[in-house]
């Protein structure tokens, strides 16, 4: 059966045969959503065609959210083997699209920041849950040396003594107190659910990879968003909102620091790659931004090793953009 017959017979047997279908825009997985609609009802087909994607994860994750009392998508309908979900619809008023309307970006940041410390409160988060561990963290920065620097032109630098000065900067961060870890956790993933109350308003999307690992990560990933600029007093009002919340942090500071890097860096590989072997371009954009961010966490003290093998083999062209970026 092809994709299209398979999707029209989970659909009838849903319950939704022959709804309004309206596709949304593509990310960067082989995901794709369509919301559909009859008579003033409406859902959200997930379409993850395997083997490239799998669903299972999704299910779990939502269902571990809403145990802890936070808002993921209901799943209302699930057939794993094809890859297709019926999930409750959250509608469109991502944090992103708010904050486009004008709406308080200290406001939106800091109910994000209350649902992290709501999750991160649970002990029993990640209980059952993989750690995301060195390996893997290296590994993603590897995607560095993989896309962007050959993607300049650059012949990569070698590997080992990046690996080694990647796993002396991670070491601490990683030495700290684990949660369950959403690992893309940023505005373009959360929405805002009309009434209901505290953090249960925040809807939280796209947690499949979700992993055991550092409590900051997520944080990180708020306030040094890849695609948007976060303004630094809202940075700051979020983050002591987190301090009040875990006095205990005190070195989330350099966690910050180092688990941004490393995600600036995963990222920098990762948007080249969409961009030279996916075809989506849209993603250059947004260089200049992760090296800026990289370049004011590499001057944190706690990379010193990473900044001095930055400053050994990337040239500052790679690394600095220019001022009028």
């Amino acid at each position: 059966m092809n994709r299209k017959a398979t999707v029209s017979a989970f659909l009838a047997d849903a319950g939704w045969g022959n709804p309004r279908r309206e596709p949304l825009a593509g990310d960067a997985s082989f995901r794709r959503y369509v919301r559909l609609r009859r008579n003033g009802e409406t859902a959200m087909l997930m379409d993850a065609p395997p083997p490239e994607e799998d669903v299972r994860p999704f299910m779990a994750v939502a269902a571990r959210l809403t145990e802890l009392g936070l808002s993921a998508p209901r799943v209302d309908r699930a057939n794993p083997v094809h890859g297709l979900l019926l999930l409750e619809d959250f509608g469109d008023d991502t944090f992103t699209r708010l904050l486009e309307r004008g709406e308080s970006e200290e406001e939106l940041y800091l109910l994000a920041a209350d649902t992290l410390i709501a999750l991160q409160r649970r002990p029993d988060a990640a209980d059952g849950y993989p750690t995301f561990g060195e390996d893997r963290f290296l590994a993603g920065a590897e995607l560095f040396l993989d896309w962007y620097l050959p993607a300049a032109g650059r012949e990569a630098p070698d590997r080992e003594s990046f690996r080694a000065a990647m796993r002396q900067v991670l070491a601490p961060a990683l030495a700290g107190p684990e949660t369950l870890m959403l690992r893309d956790y940023h505005v373009d993933n959360l929405i805002r659910l009309d009434g209901r109350i505290g953090t249960a308003a925040c809807g939280l999307l796209d947690f499949q990879d979700a992993a055991r690992g550092p409590a900051a990560y997520d944080l990180a990933s708020l306030i040094e968003d890849a695609r948007r600029d976060v303004d630094e007093s809202v940075r700051a009002a979020v983050l002591a909102r987190y301090r009040a919340a875990f006095p205990g942090a005190v070195e989330l500071d350099r966690d910050i620091a180092v688990l941004g890097a490393q995600r600036h860096i995963r990222v920098l590989g990762t948007f080249m790659r969409l961009a030279r072997r996916d075809g989506k371009p849209g993603y250059m954009r947004h260089l200049p931004r992760l090296r800026r961010m990289l370049e004011r966490n590499l001057a944190h003290p706690s990379l010193e090793p990473l900044a001095a093998w930055f400053c050994r083999n990337v040239s500052a062209d790679l690394r600095i953009p220019p001022v009028a970026e």
